[in-house]
């Protein structure tokens, strides 16, 4: 099985508006090459003047520190209910961004673009016939992106099954399901991004909280994999330092055992963390991410 250790630029947010800021301290303080790039660090609805400069000093910085953008993602700033939203012209809004998205990501270099899938809100989830609407037009929002993302030269999309019913993916079974429903028909293979702090706790069968369960289960169909460090509370995207290996349940060995059996043959595993805009978390973000990183390089060397 082929891995690669790579970085969710989630951690950028707000610390980095300079590129060559964040990017050297992939590449050169890191050391690791391939980057999942949110949408917050680089939007496409700039004004076309604007994101063609802003895209032009992204792509000279990853090239200055030997840094390649495999994958480009939502994040804080878009996530948000989009192709679920009840109003037909807010998700006819956000079709056309992912649009946008899936040129910019071309533009990048980028295999695949990705997402949450959608985000219910309660009224749609507390009526069926409101509940079962939200799911067909979200499916079909993906459809229509996913034949223009083909067109526009992307592998495939990418959606990750979250923790709550609202947002979908939540358990096992609702995963599974859904992505049998979207990838029928759809002009573009849409994957999975799993997260080893993803599941729904609430839910009876204890598998639906088991990271090793969901990369078993669906480890084949995911090309990348957001990893943290994960404690029964799940209580945030702790990195992986010795306060939080003490008591956490993410390992190495465990994790790149549960891909194998899954069929996976080709995976990057990308470190997704998150550190708030309070001290000590604030000042010790690249700390963290070095300490993250080299607690995995003995298991991932490329």
């Amino acid at each position: 099985m082929k891995v690669r250790l790579g970085l969710n630029t989630g951690f950028a947010l707000n610390r980095y508006p300079e590129y060559d800021a964040w990017v050297k301290l992939v590449g050169e303080t890191l050391d690791v090459r391939v980057i999942q790039l949110t949408a917050d660090l680089l939007s496409p609805y700039y004004p076309k003047e604007i994101l063609a400069a802003q895209t032009k000093q992204l792509m000279a910085a990853c090239e200055e520190y030997d840094v390649r953008i495999e994958t480009t993602f939502t994040g804080a700033f878009t996530r948000v209910n989009h192709l679920a939203h009840p109003d037909a012209s807010i998700r006819a809004y956000w079709v056309d961004w992912f649009k946008r998205f899936a040129d910019l990501s071309v533009q990048l270099g980028a295999d695949g673009m990705g997402s949450h899938f959608g985000i219910l809100s309660f009224r749609q989830l507390s009526s069926p016939g409101l509940h079962e609407g939200a799911v067909a037009h979200n499916i079909a929002g993906w459809h229509e992106v996913a034949a223009y993302a083909k067109d526009a030269g992307l592998k495939y999309l990418l959606w990750e099954p979250m923790s709550i019913i609202r947002e979908y993916g939540h358990t096992l079974p609702a995963a599974r399901k859904l992505h049998a429903q979207v990838n029928g028909g759809i002009a573009l293979p849409m994957k999975m991004c799993l997260d080893v702090d993803h599941g729904d706790p609430t839910s009876p069968d204890p598998t639906d909280t088991d990271p090793y369960a969901w990369l078993r289960t669906f480890g084949k169909e995911s090309p990348c994999v957001h990893i943290k460090q994960s404690r029964m509370n799940k209580g945030g995207h702790w990195p992986f330092t010795a306060e939080h290996n003490a008591d956490g349940k993410i390992q190495p060995e465990k994790v790149l055992s549960a891909l194998r059996e899954s069929g996976n043959d080709d995976v990057t595993l990308l470190l997704e963390l998150s550190f708030r805009e309070r001290e000590p978390f604030d000042r010790n973000h690249a700390k963290d991410l070095q300490e993250s990183v080299q607690y995995w390089r003995p298991f991932v060397k490329e």
